[in-house]
């Protein structure tokens, strides 16, 4: 479906725990990420805010209605998009940017407010079928990448699409992960890994936006190739500390170049 600069590659049905929806920009893509060789090493980037919960939000003291005017007052949104950029770009500020922007570091609920704002805005910016409020229809990590540089958090984004230019990126800072959820991934294994078992032989739920926030091992060949299978990455997920390893989950990116037409990557920029 085409949209304005920009095509919606893949959207994806309503759920309350996936709200994420593949948009790419022919212009934004223009600024692709390339890894020009050399050794990767592993690196982490652990953000700043605590990890956030788009569920049980009456539990958490979160009145939609009372953070976006016309939103309604709803246990659960569709908010991963505005999680993940949360998260991502909480890495990004100094203190005194992050309290002038409104971002309190040092409380859940509070980020969760402002996550739940960036959703709304970006939800307005993709141009897609519905917006929030009054739809709690998705959104993409494009249209939150451009929400933060109209808020002026972010200077720019940079994209990738190669396994080796994703962990290129992430020796620099946490990359925005846009991906189809398998029904699956829902029950991570006991060490966090998402894609454990016959995990493609289960039918996608739906789509969900996940901040990478670590190349947590990674294994290249004497001719310096990334070896997938043995590489790892950690993203920080939004369904509370309770979910996977202390609310992160893991993936190898033998599973990212499974899945790689279907995923899109970002990375913000100051």
């Amino acid at each position: 479906m085409p949209l304005d600069h920009g095509t919606l590659v893949h959207r994806y049905a309503r759920h309350t725990r996936l709200g994420r929806h593949q948009v790419l920009d022919a212009r934004s893509l223009a600024w692709v990420h390339t890894h020009t060789g050399g050794t990767l090493k592993p690196a982490a980037h652990t953000p700043r805010i605590p990890v956030l919960d788009q569920e049980d939000l009456f539990a958490q003291g979160i009145r939609v209605s009372g953070v976006v005017a016309g939103g309604e007052d709803v246990d659960a949104l569709g908010s991963c998009t505005g999680n993940a950029g949360a998260a991502a770009v909480s890495v990004l500020l100094t203190d005194a940017e992050a309290k002038t922007a409104g971002l309190d570091v040092s409380s859940a609920k509070r980020a969760e407010e402002w996550a739940i704002g960036l959703y709304a805005q970006a939800s307005a910016l993709d141009n897609a079928d519905g917006v929030f409020p009054p739809d709690d229809s998705g959104s993409s990590g494009l249209g939150i990448a451009k929400a933060l540089k109209r808020r002026g958090l972010v200077g720019h984004y940079q994209h990738a699409t190669t396994a080796a230019a994703l962990a290129s990126l992430l020796q620099t800072g946490p990359v925005l992960l846009g991906v189809p959820w398998f029904k699956a991934w829902f029950e991570p294994d006991r060490h966090g890994f998402v894609d454990h078992g016959d995990w493609a032989a289960s039918p996608v739920a739906g789509g969900h936006e996940i901040c990478v926030i670590a190349l947590e091992q990674v294994v290249q060949d004497h001719a310096g190739h990334i070896e997938a299978e043995s590489t790892v990455i950690r993203f920080r997920n939004s369904w509370s500390s309770s979910w996977g390893d202390h609310g992160d989950g893991l993936m190898t990116l033998a599973t990212y170049q499974q899945l790689r037409r279907y995923i899109d990557a970002l990375q913000l920029r100051a």
